[in-house]
């Protein structure tokens, strides 16, 4: 596996929902990455991080606010299944401003041409096998399906060790 990291929001009351589906049909899950939204991935490599980078991030991000995001809705992207966080704004713009700090690392390589801040619940190349998951989430989230969450740091997690661990913790403003 390569050596990579990322910046992500962790949100962990997410897992009583997604937990099981999760470690079922998400890779990343069992590679040690709780439920999250993605803010830039991949970021820089461990072993490139400079004592001057974790200061411009734990500056930029202690000049943020911190926001509350609920959850109550599924989306779809090809091959993911995922929940939509209301609002997505203050990810975008977490996104938007490490961008700025680091253009060298854009989000997802600079795959997308919008980011839609999610937090993955499955993964699955078979768009019918997809839209089964999606089927059975839906039904038995039906009567849970409403998740609450404060957003109050941004982590930085790396896979160094073989499984993806947190190494930085940034505080967003209070």
């Amino acid at each position: 596996m390569p050596v990579e990291s990322a910046l992500v929001a962790l949100i962990p009351e997410a897992e009583r929902v997604v937990g099981g589906f999760r470690a079922r049909f998400d890779p990343s899950a069992a590679a040690g990455v709780p439920p999250h939204i993605t803010i830039i991935y991949p970021f820089k490599l461990p072993s490139e991080l400079s004592i001057g980078d974790i200061q411009k991030l734990s500056e930029m991000f202690a000049g943020t606010p911190s926001f509350r995001v609920r959850f109550t809705r599924t989306g779809t992207f090809p091959a993911v299944l995922y929940l939509a966080p209301e609002p997505a704004g203050p990810f975008l713009q977490l996104t938007n401003n490490v961008s700025r700090l680091f253009p060298e690392t854009p989000p997802y390589c600079g795959k997308f041409a919008d980011i839609v801040p999610h937090l993955t619940v499955a993964h699955s190349g078979d768009a019918q096998e997809l839209a089964r998951i999606a089927e059975d989430f839906r039904r038995q989230t039906a009567s849970c399906l409403s998740i609450d969450a404060d957003v109050n740091e941004v982590v930085l997690m790396d896979n160094e060790s073989g499984r993806w661990q947190v190494r930085y913790r940034f505080p967003l403003e209070a």
